[in-house]
């Protein structure tokens, strides 16, 4: 006889809140899932709403400079207790959380590299086979600096839309996109991974890409320990890392600093590089570091430790400099030419 796992009406309730695009939805869905394995008596219902980000399309990312923008509305409704937990794609959360809020989770992080989508009227496989003046679409200060340094015959173009929105607009009849720049994570979890013509290596992801943050109310124990059971060791600690880093060196969405953390199990190892380079890409700090962690230690210290000291290292190196330049003068995502 078959047993019914469906929770009672009048179970325990879990309120989890997500922004309402297709994507965050099923990256929400993906959490809600593991929860309810591993609580199978919840109920837990989604709740769903628009951020800032959401709604103004139009403008590009780095005139706002605030990585809340798609937090902001859904950190109000959890301090005002309309729902217990957050699902944040990890990148889109500032490094500074709210007094009365924490990151309780991380989960395991898909493939964080960002990948080259080809316009369908192009039969070219890598950014190298591009010929100069190949105008690439793409809403990321760091990616365009970075690909700016590495392949300078290359025009950028800013984009913005949810990822369905910015494929109809590269594969158009009258697209002026040869190709655009996207995360791997978004295109795997929305099932378009046939889209991706190559993984790019040569990039340092943003910090936090391919992981999703779970944020609760500090206070709240029960939630806590629901949320507790979504962590991912491996991508916490790595994750905990490049946020640190962020941290120091003060940078959001409109900086262009990019940061790779791995984890070593066998090793118990973790090891951390990551860049920070001028918008027109002719200016670049990088540095690099690694711990073998303490077991007898907090880990989530020693990982944001790591952090701590390769930031340490970019100031050194003169990562200010280029960070406080681009504070004076906000980067844009577009070429003049392509303007």
């Amino acid at each position: 006889m078959p047993v019914n796992t469906t929770p009672s009406p009048t179970a325990e309730l879990l309120r989890v809140g997500s922004r309402d695009s297709k994507l965050a939805l099923i990256q929400t869905e993906l959490v809600v899932a593991a929860i309810r394995q591993a609580h199978p008596a919840l109920r837990v219902e989604i709740e769903t709403m628009k951020t800032i980000g959401d709604k103004i399309q139009d403008v590009a990312l780095s005139k706002f400079g605030d990585k809340g923008l798609f937090t902001k509305e859904l950190e109000v409704a959890l301090e005002a207790g309309l729902i217990d937990l957050v699902v944040h794609s990890l990148k889109d959360m500032p490094t500074t959380l709210p007094d009365n809020m924490t990151l309780a989770a991380i989960t395991e992080r898909e493939d964080p590299r960002d990948a080259l989508i080809m316009a369908p009227r192009h039969s070219y496989k890598t950014l190298e086979e591009m010929p100069s003046g190949s105008v690439i679409g793409t809403g990321s200060v760091r990616r365009v600096a970075q690909l700016r340094r590495l392949y300078p015959m290359l025009t950028f173009m800013d984009i913005r839309g949810n990822l369905n929105t910015r494929l109809a607009k590269l594969d158009a009849e009258d697209s002026p996109f040869d190709a655009l720049i996207l995360a791997v994570a978004g295109m795997t979890r929305l099932g378009l991974e046939s889209r991706i013509t190559q993984r790019i290596d040569s990039v340092l992801h943003a910090v936090g890409q391919g992981a999703l943050g779970i944020e609760i109310r500090s206070d709240d124990q029960r939630t806590a320990r629901i949320a507790a059971t979504l962590n991912h060791r491996a991508t916490r600690l790595a994750c905990l890392a490049e946020r640190e880093l962020m941290r120091v060196l003060e940078g959001g969405c409109s900086v262009p600093i990019g940061a790779v953390a791995q984890w070593d199990d066998s090793k118990r190892r973790l090891e951390m590089q990551a860049i920070v380079v001028s918008p027109d890409g002719e200016h670049a700090v990088e540095a690099s570091s690694d711990i073998t962690v303490d077991l007898e230690e907090d880990e989530d210290t020693q990982a944001r430790a790591l952090g701590n000291t390769v930031a340490a290292m970019m100031r050194e190196r003169g990562a200010e400099r280029i960070l406080h330049s681009i504070e004076r003068t906000p980067p844009a995502a577009v070429d003049s030419a392509s303007r």
